[in-house]
């Protein structure tokens, strides 16, 4: 991965060309990590509202630890994180949630098997007001869901894995976020389950208007997914450019894909 080179004939977009509509995240010279290791060196990133972006690049090149820092979960060193221009950098996981509309899908599985699946959707809805309100969020993702549905009863252990992760989904969809950030949604999953987990990340973009950002090693079904994708090495940014072109890059098809 050494040999990547960051392109110098302007032929690549600056970052900022990436989001043209109301920015609904930004990453502003984000540096990040755990306790004093610095594992996100000034990270520059941008997110339109409704905008999809892809994390791609290998192990260790920090793909997760930008969604930590941006939920809370992993220590901000310097720069700042910005959610529909309020300054979120210091905010815990619990405000994100409820006052940034963000959700965090987790690259784990994160379902509790020993409960339901509906047991598993009230618990996502425990920031939400009143049972009452969880309940009822519930059964609106039922609604949208009826394979789900179908499913209400039954452990969470007992569902496949393409179900468990489209649990997860639901999970963090309980309460309503405007940004969802998901790490590695095809992991661990057959070929059919993870066309079953893109198309309805797809659904959630296209028709409900989420702003999603997620890290894939599946790089060929990221991109095609996403509107953008960031190429990351070494905990720097050394690509950034619309998805489509990326998946057409000699260098990124070389190194990813295996042209």
């Amino acid at each position: 991965m050494s040999e990547f080179r960051h392109p110098t004939d302007g032929s690549a977009p600056a970052t900022n060309e990436l989001a043209t509509r109301p920015v609904q995240l930004e990453l502003k010279s984000l540096r990040a990590g755990y306790g004093k290791m610095e594992v996100i060196h000034g990270i520059d990133l941008k997110v339109d509202r409704g905008q999809s972006i892809c994390l791609i690049g290998p192990n260790g090149a920090g793909k997760s630890t930008i969604l930590n820092a941006i939920f809370g979960l992993a220590d901000v060193l310097g720069g700042r994180i910005m959610v529909a221009g309020h300054d979120t950098t210091a905010w815990q996981p619990t405000s994100m949630i409820s006052t940034a509309k963000m959700a965090y899908v987790l690259q784990s599985n994160s379902a509790f098997p020993d409960m339901t699946v509906a047991e598993n959707l009230l618990v996502g809805g425990h920031l939400l007001p009143s049972r009452r309100s969880a309940v009822e969020a519930a059964e609106r993702i039922f609604d949208n869901y009826p394979r789900l549905a179908q499913r209400r009863s039954t452990a969470a252990g007992a569902l496949s894995g393409g179900e468990r992760r489209i649990l997860e989904f639901s999970r963090a969809l309980i309460t309503e976020p405007d940004i969802l950030l998901v790490d590695e949604p095809s992991i661990g999953l057959e070929p059919r389950a993870i066309d079953e987990v893109f198309e309805m990340l797809s659904r959630l973009q296209r028709i409900e208007g989420k702003t999603i950002v997620i890290v894939e090693q599946n790089v060929k079904k990221g991109l095609e997914f996403a509107d953008t994708g960031y190429v990351l090495v070494s905990g720097r940014v050394m690509l950034a450019d619309r998805a489509a072109a990326l998946l057409h890059n000699p260098e990124i098809n070389k190194l990813f894909l295996g042209g």
